[in-house]
């Protein structure tokens, strides 16, 4: 069981908490490489995300948590959550939770401050304030994407940046995807100019790269099925389709690019084009999804005449970086037909090869990356030269290979590391835990994630007028 310690808004907070309030405050120039150094403070936890980051636990995190959260039953799935990883049979976590719940959560934490790194994955109507908040406070936050979701907002995410290098702390979002190995692979091989050439410039109707999801609202997590919150349904509150999951796929497009390249999004960016759509979630949709009986009141008056609500959740945009014509889509259904399972699609066109990774039904629903020479290579060249690469590449993924196939190649990934996306929670927060003792990001990051939330910014922006 999740050892928890309840403080309501009507309770006094406990003294040893308070006391220790003043040892856990610390700047990201503070820490070194000590065990229990870090000490996690949830705040409102409304998605499953949050609970992701502890499922296994850290030597250098201590294993109390303090959560702030308004009462409700976002904090009670949360726990629920951390419990599950205590008490199941195979590498139980040791997490004990220390709870705040009242309507004035937030000031608490700010007041009291009992720990030094702020964990954020909830309602994103509401998140950019809580980053605001915390880093004017001192205190490094870790966020669930995305950290805006409007223009405005995005103005106010700039702000934290420009808060927390002056308060000397660390602001950094969760790019589980820069964990993926087919995407890890890809980016190497764009990286090797004698099998990639150089990337392509592509036009607006023939980008030269192309990233597309197709996710689902009912899945299972953790072998259970998904319960959203009411209001992630609500796109005021959770943001539209081309604000949210895009942010994984634009952060992949820098990243995987333009590797350790300054982004400026003013010099660096043009917006192109820019749609969406909505998904159509009937009564009975959004209750097995939700456990709800019925839409809140906040959503009835959206509601076409059949009583379905059209939620925004899809989007497209088209823009170019430092010249690159780049396409980005995801896509929202309610439910994965039986036997099919959430996809991705990416590829990056070089001159000399075209790097594929494709996630279907011949994939059976796994990313795989696939090697596509271009019209005039030498067939007997490129094959020896991409042996090479990956023979390389083999000392740092052993036992990656090749594969031919019809003119192309699989690049063929032992299973050892397709860990899957919930444990890169884990490899993202342990970089993260490497970033908080460097006393630093890379250069690069602060302004390569002003310049991602500017594009999905820009982007609904774009799609809305």
């Amino acid at each position: 069981m999740v050892k928890q310690c309840f403080v309501t808004a009507t309770a006094v907070v406990l003294a040893a908490t308070v006391s220790s309030c003043v040892e856990a405050q610390m700047s990201s120039k503070g820490f070194q490489k000590t065990k229990g150094q870090v000490k996690l403070v949830t705040v409102d936890p409304g998605h499953f995300h949050a609970a992701l980051v502890q499922k296994k636990m850290y030597d250098r995190i201590s294993p109390t948590v303090h959560v702030f959260a308004p009462a409700g039953s976002d904090v009670q799935d949360h726990l629920n959550r951390i419990d599950g990883y205590n008490t199941r049979a195979e590498d139980p976590t040791q997490w004990k939770e220390v709870v705040y719940t009242g309507p004035d959560f937030l000031e608490r934490m700010l007041s009291t401050k009992p720990g030094n790194v702020v964990v954020l994955s909830g309602n994103n109507s509401k998140k950019t304030e809580y980053i605001k908040a915390s880093v004017d406070a001192g205190l490094n936050v870790l966020s669930d994407k995305p950290m805006c979701i409007t223009p405005d907002k995005f103005e106010l995410l700039k702000a934290a940046f420009a808060s927390a290098e002056a308060n000397g702390v660390l602001l950094y979002d969760i790019m589980t995807e820069r964990s993926e190995i087919t995407t890890i692979l890809q980016k190497e091989l764009a990286n090797n100019a004698e099998v990639f050439g150089r990337l392509r410039k592509g036009t607006p109707d023939d980008p030269a790269i192309v990233k597309e999801s197709v996710h689902h609202f009912f899945k299972y997590v953790s072998g259970n099925p998904i319960k959203r919150p009411g209001w992630y349904f609500d796109t005021t509150q959770q943001g539209e389709g081309i604000v949210d999951v895009t942010t994984h796929l634009v952060d992949l497009v820098m990243w995987g690019a333009f590797p350790e390249q300054v982004i400026d999004y003013q010099k660096d960016i043009q917006m192109l084009r820019a749609r969406r759509w909505p998904t159509m979630l009937t009564k009975e949709q959004y209750a097995k999804v939700t456990r709800l009986e019925d839409f809140p009141p906040y959503l009835k008056d959206r509601l076409n005449a059949e009583g379905v609500l059209p939620c925004y959740a899809n989007g497209e945009m088209i823009y170019a970086i430092k010249g690159v014509s780049t396409r980005i889509s995801v896509v929202w259904d309610f439910e994965a037909p039986e036997g099919t399972q959430d996809t991705h699609y990416s590829v990056m066109k070089g001159t000399r090869c075209n790097l594929v990774i494709r996630q279907g039904k011949e994939q059976n629903y796994r990313p795989e990356l696939y090697v596509e020479p271009v019209g005039g290579s030498n067939d007997a060249v490129f094959a020896k030269t991409l042996v090479a690469a990956v023979d390389e590449l083999k000392a740092a993924y052993p036992g990656v290979k090749l594969q031919r196939q019809n003119g192309s190649w699989l690049v063929s990934i032992p299973e050892t590391y397709r860990i899957g996306h919930e444990a890169h929670f884990g490899q993202v927060t342990d970089r993260y835990l490497q970033y908080l003792a460097d006393g630093k990001l890379p250069a690069w990051e602060v302004p390569n994630m002003i310049a991602k939330y500017y594009v999905t910014t820009a982007a609904l922006q774009m799609a809305t007028e």
